[in-house]
């Protein structure tokens, strides 16, 4: 693969001395402008996950982990109770998350909050993708970054990954989501160097991560390899709103499953049930989406699964539970079956 050669032998000439111990996450943010959030302007999401939330300033005390910047989701996820949890969705709390070096659009300001769109998120609500509000400090723009943002990617593909301040993997950094995505800087035998939102740049194990020249680059996948991708994340625990290897709901499981292999999908699943091609019961392939709706599967589609093979699902359920393989015919599911699409063409 043809990627900035360039780069390949600059690094291979400076090796590991490319960048400092001392060397912060922060440490090129005083060479950028301080970011001023301004409607119509696009911007990056600086922290792993960045929630996104229906109004500004609606947090509760246990959801500042996942309001700062550093975020600490698995913090936020541990100190939260089962009632808490179920508010995020039965008050209708949260929209959904976008990961970090992710594009937004600034749609609105109030305070030290800002309403954005997220790019890469399809929804019919928002031209310009998926939309809700997050603190601005979790956001900032660089012209390097910027630059860079078209071009060929290193994409997290462990569940979670860390990020490091050295090639050698000493001064551990961030904790990045798996389909995180950061242009590609060079590379040493074992680790990828990565170019960071505040136009910084750090190094990720090649082991949990993949390179490549575009999304559209991406190899299109079997059903049965979409299925694989789904298994890392068994037994992680459900999140309202959730679309990283931090926590997904059912529609950002299927989502960044698809997303992850080169296939942009609707990001709710009330939507990605219109989508695709519809697959008869007796025809399911391995990758296929079942849909779920209420009124014995006559309703509104309330939950989407993906077809594992052999009569099995696996998905991200609810508040209770973690990502789990049943069986389609599982009671309180099969009755509400509605629909099955396929997203992979023959």
């Amino acid at each position: 693969m043809l990627i900035k050669w360039m780069k390949i032998v600059g690094l291979a000439l400076i090796g590991c001395l490319l960048v400092s111990p001392v060397e912060s996450h922060a440490a090129d943010k005083s060479l950028e402008k301080a970011f001023e959030a301004e409607e119509g302007e696009t911007a990056y999401v600086e922290v792993a996950v960045a929630t996104l939330w229906t109004g500004p300033n609606i947090l509760r005390e246990v959801d500042q982990p996942s309001a700062s910047n550093p975020v600490d989701i698995w913090k936020w996820k541990e100190k939260m109770t089962y009632e808490q949890e179920l508010q995020l969705s039965g008050d209708g709390m949260l929209e959904t998350q976008a990961l970090y070096g992710n594009k937004v659009t600034i749609l609105e300001k109030e305070g030290d909050w800002v309403k954005v769109a997220v790019d890469g998120q399809p929804t019919p609500k928002e031209e310009l993708g998926y939309s809700g509000w997050m603190p601005v400090s979790q956001l900032t723009y660089s012209k390097r970054f910027a630059h860079e943002a078209d071009d060929a990617f290193v994409m997290v593909d462990a569940p979670t990954s860390h990020l490091y301040h050295t090639s050698s993997f000493r001064h551990q950094g961030m904790e990045v989501s798996y389909n995180t995505r950061l242009p590609y800087l060079g590379e040493t035998k074992h680790a990828y160097r990565v170019m960071l939102p505040n136009g910084s740049h750090a190094w990720v194990k090649k082991a949990d991560a993949k390179t490549f020249e575009s999304q559209e680059a991406i190899p299109t996948p079997t059903g049965q390899a979409l299925v694989e991708t789904g298994k890392q994340f068994l037994g992680l625990h459900y999140l309202w709103a959730g679309m990283s290897g931090f926590g997904f709901d059912c529609s950002g499981f299927t989502f960044t499953i698809y997303q992850s292999h080169g296939i942009t999908i609707p990001r709710d699943s009330s939507v990605q049930a219109t989508h695709g091609e519809p697959v008869a019961y007796e025809d399911m392939q391995p990758g296929d989406l079942l849909f779920f709706a209420h009124d014995q599967g006559k309703g509104s589609v309330h939950h989407v699964a993906m077809y594992a093979g052999d009569g099995m699902m696996i998905h991200s359920p609810n508040s209770k539970k973690d990502v789990e393989i049943i069986p389609v015919t599982t009671e309180g599911y099969y009755k509400e079956l509605s629909g099955i699409r396929r997203y992979i063409e023959e």
